[in-house]
C-alpha cells in the first residue's frame, strides 16, 4: 500500500506541474504579438498536456482508486474524501477545459486577454490546497 500511495503522490506533484505551468503558457501566449512566439507556445502547450499533464492526470487517478479499494467502506463513510473527490472532480473538469484551450490557441481562436489566464491560473492553487489540508486534517 505505501508503494502505491508513493506513486499517487508523485503522479500528483507531477499532473499539478503541468496544471500549473499550462495556464501560465496561456497567459504568455495571449500576450505574444509575434507569429514565430505564438507558434512555439502552441508546440509547449501541446506537448507539456499530451506528454506530460494527461499522462500524470491518468496515473494520479489510477493509484487514487487503486488507494481508495483498499478501504472503500471506510473511506467513504468519512466526509472529508467526498469532498477531496467532488474536488478531484472539479480539477479534472479544469484539466480538460485546459485541453480545449490549447486546441482553441492551435486553432488561433483566442478571444481572452492574459488578465483573463492570470486569474484562470489561480484555481488550482485553491483546489490544491483544500485537498490537501482534507487528506491530511481530515476535518470531518
Amino acid at each position: 500500500m505505501l508503494w502505491v500511495k508513493a506513486f499517487h503522490i508523485i503522479s500528483l506533484v507531477c499532473w499539478f506541474a503541468g496544471i500549473f505551468y499550462l495556464p501560465r503558457l496561456f497567459v504568455y501566449h495571449a500576450a505574444c504579438e509575434d507569429e514565430p512566439g505564438r507558434e512555439r507556445f502552441k508546440i509547449m502547450e501541446r506537448k507539456l498536456y499530451r506528454g506530460i499533464t494527461t499522462p500524470s492526470m491518468v496515473a494520479t487517478v489510477v493509484f487514487g482508486v487503486w488507494l481508495i479499494s483498499y478501504n472503500a467502506s471506510g473511506y467513504f463513510s468519512q466526509g472529508w474524501m467526498h469532498a477531496k473527490l467532488f474536488l478531484v472532480a472539479i480539477l479534472i473538469v479544469y484539466h480538460f477545459y485546459c485541453g480545449h484551450l490549447v486546441k482553441v490557441f492551435r486553432d488561433d481562436r483566442n478571444t481572452r486577454s492574459h488578465v483573463f489566464y492570470r486569474w484562470f491560473n489561480e484555481l488550482p492553487v485553491l483546489i490544491l490546497l483544500a485537498v490537501v489540508i482534507l487528506a491530511v486534517v481530515k476535518p470531518f
